[in-house]
């Protein structure tokens, strides 16, 4: 990069906050899908005026910018595969603005941490639903570009559900507020929705406004045990029919069951096709026994051989503990996790497993599942060996099957995770040529030089 490009970024937010050296290229070359892309600086704005000047600079002189929060997704977005600069949020724009308890909104930056807010809510008896399983560190900058999900989201939604309005600063500098603190609000385009989810592509977003819940003061965890994944996915969609909406309703396979006890030795049932977890709430113990009886005979009615409520929140842990630790266990099936996270609705819930299996056998590998099954949201993971050019090149071919089945049964190549870099490649799958060019124009109405996150999403 040339020295009076540095020289201008140094004049905007000082030296102390423009780097070049290589410890923080290095630092911020890499996301969790372990890529490799060095910028050629990284700046740290201090407010949304610095980010105006800095996009409205590297608009004119076509200097390329990537959006930055924690770094923690998984397809690549937040990677400056095309060099240019790193605008890192975490470091300055991190602060909770309001939390407004009369009309149930919090006002936060976009480097503020997912679990922050949840804690800084709670404590006034409040409650953000999203919790992404990244919510210890990813930031909700992060949390909306990708619009994350997480376990809770079937019952509660997902992070655009709770966004209810935005401020950003466009590639020419100008700075725009999309959505309002208002409930209802139909006056002009919804243009907060095109910022959600859109990877840094459009704008860079500088405050965020989400809605707020009421917390419940009870919860309760259940588990049952099922002879076949088919058998467990057929009680997922019929259990949400039938009355009650749990908070959470997570599956693990039989290779997951067997992964996460060959590591930890919990006693889990190593011979079940799978098993469900799930967790309601309320504010009566009554309303949680009313649920968790329904919730029992759904899943009895559905080939469900055992049933187990957790007495208390040790227990309720107890059953957790095995999905929670799921990702990292099944790594005994291989040094390379290829992992999609292709959501289907729910009803296709048995077909989708069904095709899963399929493809593991076509291939020859093994690929352990487990997710949100409450919202359709499924983990496949193609294990191979990762240090194997033959295995990546069987694995990665597996992936397009996988995405191809999901596609068919009217799903989508993503639930939570993104486009990114990772499923550009796959955009063709799930979109006409006419969608992916209608997309093309948005980021060309918004970004027509092309300065914002360039290639992501196959933009």
């Amino acid at each position: 990069m040339k020295k009076e490009n540095i020289a201008f970024f140094v004049s905007v937010v000082g030296k102390e906050n423009v780097y070049s050296d290589k410890a923080h290229l290095l630092a911020y070359s890499y996301d969790a899908t372990r890529n490799h892309f060095e910028p050629d600086a990284v700046v740290f704005p201090r407010d949304e005026e610095d980010i105006s000047k800095i996009l409205k600079y590297c608009n004119e002189h076509k200097i390329i910018i990537t959006p930055r929060g924690a770094g923690s997704g998984f397809t690549g977005g937040a990677l400056p595969s095309n060099g240019g600069i790193i605008l890192a949020l975490e470091k300055h724009m991190n602060k909770i603005l309001e939390i407004d308890m009369e009309n149930l909104v919090a006002v936060v930056q976009p480097g503020v941490v997912n679990m922050d807010l949840q804690r800084a809510v709670e404590a006034k008896g409040l409650f953000y639903p999203p919790d992404p399983a990244s919510q210890d560190y990813s930031t909700l900058g992060g949390n909306v570009s990708e619009n994350a999900g997480g376990m809770r989201a079937a019952k509660y939604g997902i992070t655009k559900d709770f966004v209810m309005a935005l401020r950003a600063v466009l590639p020419s500098g100008e700075i725009i507020r999309a959505g309002k603190r208002t409930i209802k609000d139909v006056a002009g385009y919804n243009i907060a929705g095109i910022l959600i989810a859109s990877e840094g592509t459009l704008g860079v977003i500088t405050e965020i406004t989400l809605k707020l819940l009421a917390k419940p003061k009870l919860s309760k965890s259940a588990m049952g045990v099922f002879p076949t994944v088919q058998s467990a996915m057929e009680a997922v969609f019929k259990t949400m029919a039938s009355g009650v909406t749990p908070v959470a309703m997570e599956f693990l396979d039989n290779l997951s069951i067997c992964a996460v006890e060959q590591k930890f030795h919990k006693g889990l049932p190593t011979d079940a096709g799978a098993v469900l977890i799930t967790t309601v709430d309320g504010n009566l113990d009554e309303e949680l026994t009313n649920q968790l009886k329904i919730i029992k005979n759904s899943f009895y009615e559905n080939g469900c051989t055992e049933f187990k409520i957790a007495k208390d929140k040790e227990e309720g842990d107890a059953l957790w503990f095995a999905r929670r630790n799921a990702s990292q266990s099944i790594t005994i099936y291989g040094s390379k996790k290829l992992n999609e996270d292709i959501t289907v609705p729910r009803s296709k819930l048995p077909a989708l497993l069904e095709e899963v299996a399929k493809i593991s056998k076509k291939y020859g590998v093994k690929i352990p599942c487990f997710g949100h099954t409450g919202d359709g949201n499924v983990h496949t993971n193609v294990m191979v060996d990762g240090s194997n050019k033959k295995q990546l090149e069987i694995g990665h071919n597996a992936i397009v099957d996988v995405f191809k089945a999901t596609v068919r049964l009217g799903g989508t190549l993503s639930g939570e995770h993104g486009i990114g870099l990772s499923k550009a490649p796959f955009m063709n799958l799930a979109f006409s040529e006419s969608e992916i060019n209608l997309f093309r124009s948005i980021k060309k109405a918004f970004d027509p030089n092309n300065i914002l996150n360039p290639g992501k999403m196959g933009l």
